[in-house]
């Protein structure tokens, strides 16, 4: 399995080619959740060279991943203000 771009799946991040599974997704549950790559493999139901692959690209391109996560967490920020704020002023 390769790592792939496609504008119609996850935004064009980049993912597990024939799969709407990021390299992001990935590289959260092995690093930062410390799960092993066999544990994800499996989760995701993936080969678990597919997970390696990820985590390659990821690490490969890490200031790209950065910069997707900064991206992400940003809008992530402008969606919880604007949800804690109320449309209509409260009478």
């Amino acid at each position: 399995m390769t790592i792939t771009r496609d504008d119609d799946v996850l935004g064009g991040e980049p993912h597990i080619q024939g799969t709407r599974i990021g390299v992001r997704h990935i590289a959260e549950r092995v690093i930062e959740s410390d799960r092993s790559p066999a544990y994800v493999a499996d989760q995701f139901d993936l080969p678990l060279a597919a997970v390696y692959a990820a985590l390659a690209y990821y690490y490969e391109h890490i200031d790209e991943m950065r910069s997707l996560d900064r991206t992400n967490e940003a809008a992530f920020d402008r969606v919880r203000e604007e949800s804690l704020k109320p449309k209509e002023p409260i009478q």
